[in-house]
């Protein structure tokens, strides 16, 4: 009689790195990462709403294409060293063709006399399921303006749902070494490898929501460790820093850190500027929980090891969000440099002398413009001309301008304009019923595995009734008030939410916290962003972060690939406002004892 062999036992510490924030990210991440020390899982993080449009117009030209290939070029470099220490590599490099991108790897890993399992994770691509489930009562409303996809008129050509973690884990317990995914949620390149390590149930709110903290964390590279980091000056070697490691434990609490000797920081300061990054409400909603990034607490345990704990999570929600794209025409723009004297009246020359040229505004679907002040005595207006034609905006437009040059205001010239528009897609953000996606995992036999849903919207249990923390009786300090940048006193991270961007501010102590939370209101908030005026502004309180994040809906538009905006992501709009002078307690600017970096 043979004796079953034990289980292996579970680890008490999962080390999970990133090697990759976006599709273009630093090549040789991977490498470092798997070189610099030891992890168990790597990770990396390739697509964005914009991604999934660019991938779509690769496949247009080429059938074979619609996966980061990046990835094949990393996998070049650390996979036999992967395989050789057990480390599970796992990412959403997959795109709109995680099977072919699986494929692939398959087959370079042959050439190079390796054999990894390799499995990928399907279910997320909707598209040729669209009209069947708006015929079953899916709308898929837009979340900004509510409007159903029927009634807009449009053809989506990308329309993926986030799913969540639940399919790598899946993949990792059939024994893959490396689990490809196609649009699931950033996070869910950390919750999957944990469920899987610490075999954690499906409701296992805290533990998932605290996997999820994490997730958040390095799932954009660099940005932990000082990259885009508001008080960048106070690292000493900014310079190419080392990418984050989560160590996560059996009860869903990590330290973020990174490896020795490696650039960069890890701090409580770069960890909360990480936290509220492209987020909304508190309840940070993710396909298998709601995260309350409201209850999590920071502790700077060491030199670059900041310790996240007390995470609660909710029920996963009962809908997923959707990402669908769709062609919404050709555009072209003109940047008319103004300088000296009358700069609004030659502004207004300009506008009067183009509208002339080419016919008026009428003509074009859209016609966007920006008059934005330079250095002393100069300014930048730019016309952007957007419509379905591209013969309207291209050659036709760029000679009518050229007509005007030696009859418009004085001091006349171009810096930028050209013959030759481009196209650009639209995103749709959306929701479906979870009920209606199925999530599948397929071994390179072609054997599929279901995965298991969370039970979404289920009931609470005692600990998740626990209230967020409200904010502390630290007084605002009183005294006389100096006018200084309000960079000075708080940090700020800023990206985009489809047509929205948030902005998230925080205080590196009580007293300034007191301060920021009382001070900076949501009429205020719109005075230092003119932009912000006549826009919707949702505005949140994150007590154990010192923090204040504020959504302004449709800054954006119609999302990234379709903004005419100079910042189309809107990563300078926390750096913008902390430009702008305010008066603040001059008590504030004393130094701290122990500064939060």
């Amino acid at each position: 009689m043979t004796t079953p062999t034990p289980p292996a036992p579970r680890p008490d510490t999962l080390r999970i790195a990133n090697c990759s924030g976006f599709y273009g990210d630093r090549l040789a991440a991977a490498r470092e990462m798997v070189e610099g020390g030891p992890i168990d899982v790597l990770t990396g993080d390739y697509l964005a709403e914009l991604t999934m449009l660019l991938l779509w117009k690769a496949r247009r030209r080429d059938p074979g294409a619609g996966y980061a290939v990046s990835f094949l070029a990393q996998m070049n470099d650390v996979l036999a060293t992967c395989l050789r220490r057990g480390i599970k590599v796992v990412v959403n490099a997959g795109g709109l063709d995680p099977a072919g991108l699986a494929r692939r790897l398959r087959e370079l890993a042959g050439l190079a006399g390796l054999d990894p399992v390799v499995a990928h994770v399907e279910g997320d691509d909707l598209l040729p399921r669209l009209a069947a489930l708006q015929a079953d009562g899916e709308t898929f409303a837009h979340l900004g303006t509510g409007q159903p996809l029927a009634a807009a008129g449009v053809e989506p050509v990308t329309a993926n749902a986030y799913l969540g973690g639940w399919g790598i884990a899946r993949a990792l317990r059939a024994g893959a070494d490396v689990v490809i995914c196609g649009r699931v949620a950033d996070a869910a390149l950390v919750t999957g490898p944990a469920a899987w390590a610490f075999d954690w149930a499906l409701d296992d709110w805290d533990r998932l929501a605290g996997a999820v903290t994490a997730g958040h964390v390095i799932e954009c590279g660099a940005q932990a460790t000082g990259g885009n980091y508001a008080f960048f000056t106070e690292i000493p070697d900014p310079v190419h820093p080392g990418f984050p490691i989560a160590e996560i434990s059996a009860d869903g609490s990590c330290v973020i850190t990174k490896h020795p000797g490696t650039a960069g920081v890890v701090t409580t300061g770069t960890v909360t500027a990480q936290l509220l990054y492209e987020i909304a409400q508190p309840a940070y909603l993710n396909p298998d929980v709601i995260a309350r990034f409201d209850t999590v607490r920071l502790t700077q345990e060491g030199p670059d090891r900041v310790r996240i704990s007390g995470a609660r999570g909710e029920p996963a929600p009962r809908t997923l969000k959707v990402c669908l794209n769709y062609r919404g025409g050709h555009r072209n723009s003109a940047t008319f440099v103004l300088t000296g004297l009358d700069i609004p009246a030659k502004a207004e020359f300009a506008l009067a002398s183009v509208r002339d040229a080419v016919g008026g505004d009428e003509r074009f679907r859209r016609v966007d413009t920006r008059l934005e002040p330079g250095a002393p005595g100069t300014a930048r207006l730019t016309v952007t001309w957007l419509d379905p034609d591209p013969e309207k905006v291209g050659r036709a437009l760029f000679t009518a301008l050229a007509g005007t040059g030696l009859a418009g205001y004085p001091g006349l010239y171009l810096e930028h304009a050209s013959p030759k528009p481009t196209e650009y897609g639209v995103h749709w953000p959306a929701l479906v019923d979870a009920g209606a996606v199925t999530q599948e995992v397929v071994l390179a036999d072609g054997t599929r595995l279901p995965v298991p849903r969370p039970p979404a919207g289920g009931p609470y249990r005692a600990s998740h009734l626990r209230r967020a923390p409200r904010a502390g009786t630290t007084p605002v300090p009183a005294g006389p008030l100096v006018r200084v940048p309000l960079g000075r006193l708080v940090g700020a991270r800023s990206g985009d939410k489809g047509g929205d961007a948030n902005v998230g501010l925080w205080a590196r102590d009580d007293a300034g916290y007191a301060w920021l939370r009382s001070w900076l209101t949501t009429e205020r908030l719109r005075q230092l962003l003119p932009e912000a005026v006549d826009l919707e502004v949702s505005r949140y309180e994150l007590a154990n972060l010192r923090a204040v994040n504020f959504v302004v809906h449709g800054l954006l538009g119609d999302g990234v690939a379709a903004s005419t905006r100079p910042d189309p992501q809107a990563k300078a709009l926390g750096e913008e406002l902390r430009g702008r002078e305010v008066e603040v307690p001059a008590a504030l600017l004393e130094p701290v004892a122990a500064p939060r970096g």
